[in-house]
């Protein structure tokens, strides 16, 4: 296969998408590992602890739905998302690169193969991370060993009340972190304001937060 027939492969009507994705997946990465920081997206939104974490994780509580549970079947809540995604993203793509290279099945069958495709890449995906499901427990997304938070101080990123689930950011040295927090007594906290973590809730990796250190 020459260059030139590579790339119109890559960029066929079928492909293309998927070939763009895959290339924001390598400048994500590159961005991450040049500079160490995750790009903030800085979203507040009211989020569900039970899926939403400080880690990348996604953590399914026993009587989840169906669908939780299917994510926590893909080892999702072991193997942080960012990791699962982009090789998943990878083996699809490869998986409809070769089909439209080599099988020629006209554009609507080949369209429709993606999903099937994707699907086997995700349990693929599943069998290919599993020997790192140990080194998974122990680190967060960025590769770090987990961290006591008691105590520590931060930022919040998200206006929190009740029972809203915000976003806080922490630094452990020079690298900002962000958890997921509830307000301690239910009280109203901006975003911007400076908090402590005060407590947490270990099974849904939920943090509470106060403006002043309360045990």
């Amino acid at each position: 296969m020459t260059y030139h027939e590579f790339l119109t492969t890559a960029f066929s009507p079928v492909n293309t998408v998927l070939s763009v994705l895959l290339i924001l997946s390598v400048i994500y990465w590159l961005f991450t590992i040049i500079t160490g920081l995750d790009i903030d997206v800085g979203i507040d939104a009211d989020l569900d602890a039970d899926i939403d974490s400080p880690d990348g994780h996604v953590h399914v509580p026993e009587d989840a739905s169906g669908w939780l549970q299917f994510l926590k079947f893909l080892n999702l809540d072991i193997v942080p998302i960012t990791y699962f995604l982009t090789l998943s993203l990878l083996l699809t793509w490869l998986g409809s690169f070769y089909i439209e290279a080599f099988l020629s099945l006209g554009l609507w069958v080949s369209a429709l193969l993606v999903i099937p495709i994707f699907l086997v890449s995700m349990l693929l995906t599943k069998l290919i991370l599993k020997p790192l499901n140990p080194f998974f427990r122990e680190i967060n997304h960025k590769g770090e060993v987990s961290h006591d938070f008691l105590g520590r101080q931060g930022r919040m990123k998200s206006t929190i009340h009740g029972v809203k689930t915000g976003m806080l950011e922490v630094f452990i040295g020079n690298d900002p972190m962000i958890l997921m927090v509830r307000s301690k007594d239910g009280e109203v906290i901006n975003h911007g304001t400076v908090v402590y973590i005060v407590d947490e809730d270990r099974e849904k990796r939920i943090y509470y937060v106060a403006e002043e250190i309360r045990f």
